[in-house]
């Protein structure tokens, strides 16, 4: 007897291996997969600019990247005494001007250098839904100046869909569902430029099974249901799909998967999923390596009684014999 629906999946060729270099974009459940990356330490490079939800957003950081189109003041604007950009997450925000300014080229500078080498890019969408800056004619700080009492200055927004907006009052924004041709144009546009830098990267395309409830249910749905549409009209050789959000709300149809939140996957729906991304992306030669990885970790995390206890001391020399060996097949692995 079968007590769940199973997600048909199989190997694909071009897998990553431990000289892959991966790049992940999107929502958070980019970094949900990126950390299981970091703990085996395959490379990989995540969200340089931190979460971004919407395809336009990120495909315009591609655009920017590539471009060599660095950030000036014009970009940036202050809020509550610090700078902030509607292109970036508010992890990259900064008190001094001339530091978020950095921040933002350096991530930008990284962006390029990761799109340029990268041997597999991750996309994770996680909606559709977007948030347009209204005023098309001033800084923002010069319109919502009298209720903000003045501490808001920003560029000129011409209508542009933000990637953030920072806790902003909601009347500064027009919420929009970008349609499934829009966001296709985005998806070819990505894969144009990308294409144009690094022929050979792969494309991996995913949904984000973290439902956006505070849209609504039949509006997430929604949503989802127009980022699924214009992944699967883009059809290209090295685009694939990997069926992230099929395999928690079908394979994991059951609470005791998510968080206490009930919408984000939780530990056991991760290592799952990140089980079966394996089955289909990563290199079955990394296996053994990936095991003795894991028991370095474990080992480093390891919290000794006695650290001057003779059992402890051939414990640590152990373990330093053990990441020796990997080094030595990889330099570039830091533990």
């Amino acid at each position: 007897m079968k007590l769940q629906t199973e997600i048909p999946l199989s190997p694909e060729e071009n897998q990553i291996d431990y000289s892959s270099k991966i790049l992940l974009l999107g929502s958070c459940f980019s970094e949900n997969i990126g950390a299981k990356l970091d703990y085996f330490k395959f490379q990989n490079i995540q969200n340089p600019f931190g979460v971004i939800f919407n395809p336009v957003s990120i495909e315009k950081l591609i655009v920017r990247a590539i471009d060599k189109n660095s950030f000036s003041e014009e970009d940036i604007f202050q809020h509550n005494g610090i700078w902030k950009c509607f292109e970036a997450h508010s992890e990259l925000s900064s008190l001094d001007k001339n530091e978020f300014l950095e921040n933002l080229n350096s991530a930008l500078k990284n962006l390029r250098e990761a799109l340029f080498s990268s041997t597999h890019i991750i996309f994770t969408f996680g909606t559709s839904w977007v948030y347009k800056n209204l005023d098309a004619s001033a800084p923002l700080g010069n319109r919502a100046s009298a209720s903000l009492g003045n501490r808001i200055s920003a560029p000129h927004s011409n209508q542009k869909i933000v990637a953030n907006c920072h806790k902003l009052p909601q009347k500064n924004f027009q919420k929009e569902l970008l349609s499934i041709e829009t966001i296709s144009k985005s998806l070819q546009n990505i894969f144009d430029k990308t294409s144009e830098v690094n022929a050979k990267a792969v494309i991996i395309n995913t949904v984000s099974p973290v439902r956006h409830v505070k849209d609504g249910f039949v509006e997430n749905t929604l949503s989802k249901a127009h980022l699924f549409s214009a992944i699967h009209d883009f059809k290209n050789p090295r685009s694939f799909y990997f069926p992230s959000y099929e395999i928690v709300m079908d394979e994991l149809r059951d609470y005791r998967y998510y968080s206490e939140d009930l919408l984000h996957p939780n530990k056991t729906a991760i290592e799952i999923i990140w089980q079966k991304f394996s089955k289909v992306w990563i290199s079955s030669e990394t296996e053994s390596f990936q095991k003795e990885i894991a028991s370095i970790q474990r080992g480093l995390l390891h919290k000794p009684f006695n650290p001057e206890s003779e059992e402890h001391i051939q414990f640590a020399k152990t373990l330093q014999k053990k990441i020796a060996v990997i080094q030595q097949h990889f330099q570039d692995i830091k533990f």
